[in-house]
């Protein structure tokens, strides 16, 4: 679990309630430890100053660059894309899934909502899906699966063995997204 900033408690919790054990990570040499990682939702122009400052931006780009299993929650999600809309000058985004995304692109803090969501992937019933300043797909590459949609605009979004959401589903009860992570994308 990247733990430099954002909502890396409540992912720890889900993935800990799934069975599977899970641990911070804030050095490169915590990264070497664990099977997969899980960057979570947050602010992503902080999460990349921290990155920096911590020098993870290379050990994760290689790790990602060699399959690391890898879920990205809202920020974690614009810092999954191979290209950013409305991020800073200096904006870093480590292409790691074909996804195009405009930071905020649902609004500001006023204008986050949540909605139920159909997903296939783990059944029903409706996922709910909180979306608090949420980056939006403005495209999606062929190889990227579409898992779910809100308003015909891809929300969750998987490419090999990484998974992105524009929303935060650590911040309901339902563990399946997380599980579902688990079991398809490292697994377990």
């Amino acid at each position: 679990m990247l733990a430099l900033q954002g909502a890396f408690a409540r992912h720890v919790a889900a993935i800990e309630r799934c069975g599977a054990e899970a641990f911070e990570v804030r050095t490169a040499g915590q990264l070497d430890r664990g099977d997969a990682l899980v960057l979570p939702g947050g602010e992503s122009t902080t999460m990349l100053k921290l990155l920096a400052t911590f020098e993870l931006v290379e050990p994760l780009r290689k790790l990602l660059a060699d399959g690391l299993p890898v879920f990205g929650t809202c920020a974690g999600m614009i810092l999954l894309a191979a290209d950013v809309t409305d991020g800073r000058d200096d904006q870093i985004s480590f292409g790691a899934i074909d996804l195009d995304v405009r930071r905020n692109g649902y609004g500001r803090q006023v204008d986050s909502f949540e909605t139920d969501l159909r997903v296939a992937a783990i059944g029903e019933p409706a996922l709910r899906a909180v979306f608090i300043r949420a980056p939006l797909v403005e495209r999606a590459g062929p190889e990227v699966e579409v898992l779910a949609s809100h308003d015909d605009v891809p929300v969750l979004c998987r490419s090999g063995s990484v998974l992105t959401s524009s929303f935060h589903p650590e911040l309901v009860d339902d563990d399946r997204l997380h599980r579902y992570f688990l079991d398809e994308l490292v697994g377990r």
